[in-house]
């Protein structure tokens, strides 16, 4: 069984930095794409950026550029590293793992900008 626990997330200003980090269980972390998603208060869940085990990335464009995904086999770990944060990127943020058809999901972390 593959488990997903993400950490790192808490209450930053406008304009600061948050590492998230996406500890994962299991043996088949290097052949599974990894992805974060966030959703905010009453608005669906979405993506915001994804690897996969080739390490090709894709973003939201709101983040692009500020928003960088980045993966670690050697530590079964995937991170979100989030610079120039924004009030809009308030949300729980959530990582995922995905292998031939199957999907595990975190608990989810809260990302809070104040402004």
């Amino acid at each position: 069984q593959v488990q997903l626990v993400e950490s790192g997330g808490g209450l930053v200003q406008a304009g600061g930095s948050l590492r998230l980090s996406c500890a994962t269980s299991g043996s088949i972390f290097s052949i599974m794409a990894m992805a974060w998603y966030r959703q905010a208060p009453g608005k669906q869940r979405e993506l915001v950026a994804a690897i996969t085990r080739d390490y090709s990335t894709n973003y939201l464009n709101s983040v692009k550029g500020r928003f960088t995904i980045f993966r670690d086999n050697a530590k079964n770990t995937v991170y979100l590293e989030m610079n120039n944060l924004k009030p809009e990127d308030t949300a729980v943020y959530y990582c995922k793992g995905s292998w031939l058809r199957n999907e595990y999901w975190g608990q989810g972390t809260q990302v809070t900008v104040s402004s």
